[in-house]
């Protein structure tokens, strides 16, 4: 996955001092690396029997919007706090200086739902584990988390994997 990772553009120091930026707007301009990006996903995760796409916000929902309309399945959006209609669920997770959350529609999956969560990036694994535990909390089946870069220095593939769950990045970097 040269071709990805080298669409891939670092902006050093942001946003904040000493961390090195995984820029995949980039990727997502170069028309090659949209498509490759989705045929690799599409590739990796056709014939498991998913139902539907599940995008964390926000790039997520480039990926997953794309990769659904790729798979012929729906999609479904989570969300930052405060930006989806009642009613909600909400998962509160810790980020390196605090705390965040995320939600997602209560009627959005059910336990029919086979799921594949994705966005850009993995790190702490925080957002990707409070992803997971909402969409289990309406009832749906996670089959596994794709995303497109791994940080693997940080212990975010690990923390997921420790769910049982299968998960895959197309490319990593190492660092922070």
């Amino acid at each position: 996955m040269n071709a990805i990772k080298s669409k891939i553009r670092t902006v050093p120091d942001f946003p904040t001092k000493g961390i090195m930026f995984r820029d995949v707007t980039t990727l997502f301009k170069d028309p090659q690396g949209l498509k490759d990006v989705i045929t690799s996903f599409s590739e990796q995760w056709s014939g498991r029997g998913i139902t539907c796409i599940v995008g964390i916000d926000a790039r997520g929902f480039i990926i997953g919007g794309a990769l659904a309309y790729e798979l012929g399945l729906g999609f479904v959006p989570i969300r930052k706090k405060g930006k989806l209609p009642p009613k909600t669920l909400s998962q509160t997770y810790t980020l390196e200086y605090g705390e965040d959350s995320v939600e997602i529609l209560d009627i959005s999956l059910d336990e029919t739902d086979k799921v594949l969560i994705v966005d850009d990036l993995i790190a702490t694994g925080g957002t990707a584990e409070a992803s997971v535990k909402l969409v289990e909390a309406v009832g749906a089946t996670v089959v596994g988390c794709a995303f497109v870069i791994d940080l693997p220095d940080l212990p975010g593939m690990n923390k997921i994997r420790a769910l049982g769950l299968e998960c895959h990045a197309l490319c990593a970097f190492e660092g922070h």
